[in-house]
């Protein structure tokens, strides 16, 4: 019934930076610069992802540039220090690299940067190799949708199936992603069903209702 839902290749870019193991720290830092990004996969072969170097993974070389760290602190952030001293993309790099399938919802690669607090997720085919990369303003695309597009999709997908005519009358109305369905309806048990297909439509940002039970016909 309901339609399927966008997928990470809906919404990816499909070229993207990447570096090789022996790139140095300078040319990372200066390839980020360049394509205003916070992380890069680092690529071997013919394009598979082995690891992603970040900003993260950077600063730590900065951090300690002048310090001398306690031995609480060597023992508390020993990834840290030893990335203080790393140059190439190999080094630094944080691998396995967290990956997502093109044919992922942009949900599930919601839930996966949200896990693990990353802001870009390299998108591999099913042997690894790097087809594009996805960000949190990727996923965030769908909320660009019209209120035409939400509407039409909420009257064909959720409405047509819950409450055909004429045992109901029903009519949909979005403004800013807000959907609120107004009229009468023959079973009022169905509106939390209507509320949970509603919000599964992508780029609806919430749900309300003026909905009133049909009377039934005099006998």
């Amino acid at each position: 019934m309901h339609g399927a839902p966008h997928i990470v290749s809906d919404v990816m870019t499909h070229t993207v930076a990447a570096v090789g193991r022996k790139a140095t720290f300078k040319e990372i830092v200066q390839l980020m610069q360049d394509w205003k990004i916070s992380a890069l996969p680092v690529i071997e072969g013919e394009g598979r992802v082995v690891g992603v170097v970040s900003e993260a993974d950077l600063l730590p070389k900065e951090e300690f540039r002048d310090s001398d760290p306690d031995r609480y602190t060597q023992l508390r952030r020993l990834s840290d220090l030893a990335k203080a001293g790393s140059v190439t993309a190999e080094e630094l790099m944080t691998s396995p690299a967290l990956t997502v399938r093109p044919d992922a919802t942009l949900a599930q690669a919601a839930q996966t940067m949200a896990r693990a607090k990353v802001k870009r997720l390299p998108v591999v085919d099913a042997v690894g190799l790097l087809e594009g990369v996805v960000s949190r303003a990727d996923l965030l695309k769908v909320f660009l949708r019209t209120d035409e597009e939400i509407a039409e999709e909420v009257r064909r997908e959720v409405v047509s199936y819950l409450f055909p005519t004429p045992a109901s009358n029903v009519g949909v109305d979005v403004h800013g992603g807000v959907v609120k369905l107004t009229g009468r309806v023959r079973d009022t048990s169905l509106v939390p069903v209507a509320a949970r297909l509603v919000r599964a439509v992508e780029g609806v940002v919430d749900v309300a209702f003026d909905l009133t039970p049909l009377l039934p016909l005099p006998e």
